[in-house]
């Protein structure tokens, strides 16, 4: 379960006394979350999928990279999210005033892709984390919904393992949703062969 620390409190509290206890935490509009400890099949997904872009970014000779921890903080609230896998653009990170102290992400520009793992906290990922990344212009945003844990409203009725993958067109995010052999598309990774079979393979 998903446990709140309910006093409010600002982006640099938050940063200053991140609690040492080994466990993953997030800032939702001023109030500290405790995350829930990753699932192994949840774990498996981010190994696979992380292999999956980096051979694609060799492929592509993409300048990116895929850091171990990064924050994502929101440009309208107090709010910092710790994605489960984000491509970093180097080239824009002189322009990040958080992230030589903090490695902590502030513009659209320096996160090309952020992919969310669903969990039992899926309404976070489907609605505020989708309205945050959105306002914040980054480009294309990711929902594996491996084991259909969102609502329906999100991924259908009867629901079913999902990927939903979000793209910014003119400021607001078009979404398309592939499942079982539905090869995915990624503007930003055109060639990449991908699909939620893929996925539910290396988890069965």
């Amino acid at each position: 379960m998903v446990q709140t620390l309910t006093k409010a409190v600002t982006f640099e509290e938050f940063i200053q006394s991140y609690p040492d206890t080994g466990l993953h935490y997030e800032l939702h509009n001023g109030v500290i979350v405790e995350m829930n400890p990753p699932l192994g099949d949840h774990e498996l997904v981010i190994g696979f999928l992380v292999r999956k872009l980096s051979a694609e970014l060799d492929k592509l000779d993409l300048p990116y990279l895929i850091p171990k921890t990064t924050l994502i903080k929101s440009s309208t609230s107090e709010s910092a999210f710790s994605p489960d896998i984000l491509l970093l653009n180097p080239a824009n990170l002189v322009n990040e005033p958080l992230w030589k102290k903090e490695s902590t992400i502030t513009q659209g520009a320096s996160v090309p892709l952020v992919i969310e793992i669903v969990s039992s906290n899926w309404h976070t990922d489907y609605s505020t984390k989708t309205d945050e990344y959105e306002l914040m212009g980054i480009a294309e945003y990711w929902i594996v919904d491996y084991a259909a844990f969102g609502g329906k409203r999100f991924i259908g009725n009867p629901k079913q393992p999902t990927i939903s993958v979000y793209t910014l067109v003119d400021g607001e995010y078009l979404v398309n949703q592939f499942r079982e052999n539905d090869l995915i598309i990624s503007p930003l990774l055109p060639d990449l062969k991908l699909t939620m079979a893929d996925i539910l393979q290396r988890i069965s």
